[in-house]
């Protein structure tokens, strides 16, 4: 199927001819088309990706990037359980789904293109991806293991940091305050020097908690470094360290004492990039790695822990890519990827320190793809796209990951995408071999996506929409049954998901705007933290040196708990944030931020009830 799409495309390129104009699509809603990373030339792809920007990541005035996820991308959704802190272990919340699919880390997150999970039991680290010195996020909608392989099943999500673009230096300084005692401050600077660009920031967030023991912090501290070695090529490292405590104070149902986790992780890489006319790529190495210690707590009246709960884990690997352009309109996409990781997990007494329960294990990982993406028809209204990765995994063989599609732009301002996809999460070490289900001899799960997606620019510019329809077929989900009298995981679960997906955004003067987005999700069985329904949507009124937000988020039918005892929870919220900018050589901006203004009661973690109205103030530096 690959080659005869490649020799279609091949086709397309001679019938083309080499006198008609290519479009640049990445122009045309630049709410709605992204880059996948760096790894190639994504103009063409027919994907269903979305942007959010430094400036809406600003704008929300939240520390963390996961609500900010939640509001601007449709179909992503993300659980809570507080004021803050996300946490790990029992009671964890920041479960991140798209379009439904996502339990189990089935989306991949990344920064600057390295993968970032827990390297034993693969979850994701949701206190770890916080809003500042973020330059944009690229958030796939539907498989993106062509490119990425295992755990971008659902998804991805690429977290694109800070770079420094113009000469000088610029800093920004944040602090802000408010309900449950809760504070946050971020610190930010960049500075290029002729080939040398490099930035760096702080953040501190910390809180009492909406919920007595619920007390949290966390830390975070970046820097990233590039320097240009000619008009081609060019260096880049970057290191990324977050250190936090979140305490748990259990369920209202089922609460607890002293319940707390303590996270220490890095994230660091090496880049060597490549750009010429007709070639482009690099080679990139990473390390993340991190040291999480629990207590498990105990419930009232029980005798108390006499152990802590460690974990010790990595994830390492090199990634080499190119994109050549072998003729007009056409872009031919290789590389080969190596992954290796693992971790070692014991319980450490708490009175002489001896370790019980010692596991230690390790996965390798490697994988090369090749994508071909053709313009053809005259003035390029119709793009070609295919390609095919083959994985193997030292626990799991082969595994072989299609894609194919294609992009029509019947009017210069919009365009209609197709994308058949396939999607693959491998087994984690925990599934394999930890604890009385594991089973060493499971395969992959996998998905089959298919996708269809119009979106265009109206009134030059004022107005953008979308608009996206997907199928979901999940194959060979791990599942804990009964075999020969005991728990086993197997490769036994499926699923159906299906939906769509709408949203717009208009710019109605210099004063005012408007944007929203709606998500609707079926699925043939319930699912934890996968709405039904949501819709968000805000108006934004600007005059001279004020900005004005309200704000709306709704959702309807969301299971917290499934079963006999089947739970469903519906809520809608209403945010206001305002803002003043005195514009002076150092501008200074005062903001106030107000959340759940009707004082909504809900929960998104059975259990764990959500805060009330909470107000935050705070004040911006720029410099």
């Amino acid at each position: 199927m690959v080659a005869s799409h490649l020799l279609v495309a091949l086709s397309c390129a001679i019938a083309s001819g080499p006198t008609a104009e290519t479009t640049d699509t990445t122009t045309l809603l630049p709410t709605l088309n992204v880059t996948a990373g760096s790894k190639t030339n994504v103009e063409l792809l027919p994907l269903t990706t979305s942007i959010v920007t430094s400036a809406q990541i600003e704008e929300s005035a939240e520390s963390s990037l996961l609500p900010v996820l939640v509001n601007r991308v449709p179909g992503v959704f993300v659980t809570e359980r507080g004021m803050a802190g996300y946490g790990v272990s029992g009671g964890a919340a920041g479960t991140v789904n798209i379009r439904g699919v996502g339990q189990s880390n089935k989306v991949l997150f990344m920064v600057d293109g390295q993968p970032q999970w827990a390297g034993v039991f693969g979850h994701v680290l949701s206190d770890t991806y916080v809003a500042n010195g973020v330059e944009r996020v690229e958030v796939v909608r539907g498989p993106s293991s062509l490119l990425y392989g295992s755990n971008a099943m659902g998804g991805s999500v690429n977290i694109i940091t800070n770079k420094a673009h113009t000469d000088g230096f610029r800093g920004r300084a944040k602090a802000m305050a408010g309900s449950y005692a809760t504070q946050r401050y971020a610190l930010t600077g960049a500075l290029k020097s002729g080939k040398f660009e490099g930035t760096a920031g702080a953040t501190f967030d910390g809180s009492n908690g909406n919920r007595p023991g619920s007390h949290f912090w966390l830390a975070n501290e970046y820097l990233q470094l590039g320097y240009d070695l000619s008009q081609h090529w060019k260096l880049g490292g970057n290191l990324h360290l977050t250190q936090s405590k979140a305490h748990n104070p259990g369920s209202t149902y089922e609460p607890l004492e002293s319940m707390w986790t303590r996270i220490f992780r890095g994230t660091s890489g090496l880049s060597l990039a490549n750009d010429y006319d007709n070639l482009h790529g690099g080679v990139q190495m990473y390390l993340s790695w991190g040291r999480h210690r629990l207590d498990d707590g105990w419930h009232p009246g029980e005798t108390p822990t006499d152990y802590l709960y460690t974990l010790n884990d990595y994830n390492m690997g090199i990634t080499a890519y190119e994109t050549m352009n072998f003729w007009r309109g056409n872009d031919l996409s290789v590389g080969l990827d190596f992954q290796h990781w693992g971790g070692h997990h014991y319980n450490d007494s708490k009175i002489d320190g001896t370790h019980t329960a010692e596991f230690k294990n390790h996965v390798n990982e490697i994988a090369g793809y090749v994508m071909m993406q053709q313009s053809c028809l005259p003035g390029d209204l119709l793009s070609l796209n295919a390609g095919v990765r083959l994985q193997h995994g030292s626990n799991y063989g082969n595994e072989w990951v299609p894609q194919a599609g294609f992009v029509l732009r019947p009017v210069s301002s919009g365009n209609l995408k197709f994308s058949f996809s396939k999607g693959f999460r491998a087994p984690n070490l925990r599934e394999l071999y930890l604890y009385k289900p594991a089973n060493p001899d499971l395969k992959p799960e996998y998905l089959l996506n298919y996708d269809v997606t119009w979106s265009q620019t109206l009134l030059n510019g004022a107005l953008t929409y979308g608009a996206s329809i997907f199928f979901i077929d999940g194959k060979d989900m791990i599942q804990t049954v009964m075999a020969d009298g005991r728990p086993m995981n197997q490769n036994t679960g499926s699923f159906i998901n299906k939906g769509f997906e709408l949203q717009a955004a208009y710019r109605i003067n210099s004063d005012w705007s408007a944007d929203a987005n709606y998500s609707y999700l079926h699925t043939d069985k319930p699912l934890l933290a996968a709405p039904k329904n949501k819709l968000n949507a805000e108006v934004i009124f600007t005059p001279s040196n004020f900005s004005f937000t309200l704000e709306s988020n709704s959702i309807w039918s969301l299971y917290t708990v499934t079963g006999n005892e089947a739970v469903k929870e519906s809520y809608s919220l209403l945010n206001f944030r305002g803002a003043y900018t005195f514009q002076m050589k150092t501008p200074l901006t005062l903001s106030v931020k107000v959340d759940n203004i009707t004082d909504t009661d809900y929960e998104i973690v059975y259990g764990f009830p959500m805060p009330g109205i909470t107000v935050m103030a705070g004040l911006e530096l720029k410099f």
